[in-house]
């Protein structure tokens, strides 16, 4: 549906917080990717929760993660699909190096 002329359209950006993170995989790789949540979610140790969730599905269950492994790197706008991920479990992944 297309708006009405003379309407007013309001676009809402996601605005949220990257955590850049290294980990030494199992096999001795550094595994590369960043934490996207909120910008407004501040607490590390459920961002570090949010890290462990995604190694465990990388096979990497039982790191646990370290303020010199993830970072806080910046706000960024969210594209859309990082915010349906965020809408959906809290948190979204970008995977950088060697995640696979």
């Amino acid at each position: 549906m297309l708006p009405l002329p003379g309407s007013i359209i309001i676009l809402l950006i996601m605005k949220v917080a990257i955590w850049d993170t290294y980990v030494q995989r199992k096999g001795g790789k550094i595994m590369h990717f960043d934490i996207v949540v909120p910008e407004t979610l501040k607490e590390q140790e459920i961002i570090f929760k949010f890290g462990a969730h995604y190694l465990a599905g990388k096979g990497e269950a039982g790191h646990i993660l370290k303020s010199d492994e993830c970072r806080f790197c910046h706000v960024s706008a969210a594209p859309p699909n990082i915010v349906a991920d965020i809408e959906a479990k809290g948190y979204s992944i970008i995977e950088m190096e060697n995640c696979n």
